[in-house]
C-alpha cells in the first residue's frame, strides 16, 4: 500500500481507450507515490466502438444517453482505504466517459477528497467535475485538470500535491 507523504492514502484510477491516459495516470502514481488501478470495462472498446464520427457506435450510443452506465470488470478491493482519488480518463464528448459515471456510482466516496484528470487532445474539462459531485454527493470533488501525454512527473507532482 503506497502512502504519500502526508501519511493520506491515495489512489490513481484510470479509464484509458488507447493508452494515452494509462501513461498520464502511470507518470502521476509513481510522482505521488500512489497505488494505480485500473477501470477495465466489462466489454472492451474496440476501434469501431470508438469511432466519434459513428453516430451508432457505441461509444457514441453511450455518450449520448446520459443514464448509460457501461460495466466494469474489476473493483477497487478496499476503497475505504483510501483518502484521496485522482480520477482519470480522456475526454469524450466534452466531459468523462459514461464508464466513469459507473465507477463513481460504485463506491462510497464519502468524506474522500475526489480529483478528476483528463487527456485530450484540445477539449477542457467541461463538467466533468460538477457531473462527478453529483453522483458522489459526499464526496469533494475537485475541478481537476486536462493534461498532455507529455506532461513530466515533477509537474504531475507540483500540481497534486495540494491534496496530499
Amino acid at each position: 500500500m503506497a502512502e504519500a507523504k502526508s501519511n493520506k492514502k491515495v489512489l490513481v484510477a484510470y479509464f484509458s481507450a488507447s493508452g494515452v491516459t494509462a501513461g498520464v495516470a502511470d507518470k502521476l502514481s509513481k510522482a505521488i507515490g500512489a497505488d494505480l488501478f485500473e477501470i477495465k470495462p466489462a466489454q472492451p472498446y474496440t476501434n469501431a466502438d470508438l469511432d466519434w464520427t459513428n453516430k451508432k457506435s457505441r461509444s457514441s450510443v453511450e455518450m449520448d444517453d446520459r443514464s448509460s452506465r457501461p460495466a466494469i470488470a474489476n473493483k477497487v478491493t478496499d476503497m475505504s482505504k483510501y483518502d484521496v482519488i485522482f480520477v482519470g480518463f480522456p475526454i469524450w464528448w466534452y466531459r468523462e466517459p459514461s464508464i466513469i459515471d459507473t465507477f463513481m456510482e460504485s463506491y462510497d466516496f464519502s468524506g474522500k477528497q475526489v480529483i478528476p484528470f483528463a487527456t485530450s487532445g484540445g477539449s477542457g474539462m467541461g463538467d466533468s467535475g460538477s457531473i462527478m459531485q453529483k453522483l458522489a454527493p459526499k464526496a469533494k470533488v475537485d475541478n481537476g485538470k486536462r493534461f498532455s501525454s507529455g506532461v513530466s512527473e515533477k509537474d504531475l507532482k507540483t500540481w497534486a500535491s495540494k491534496w496530499l
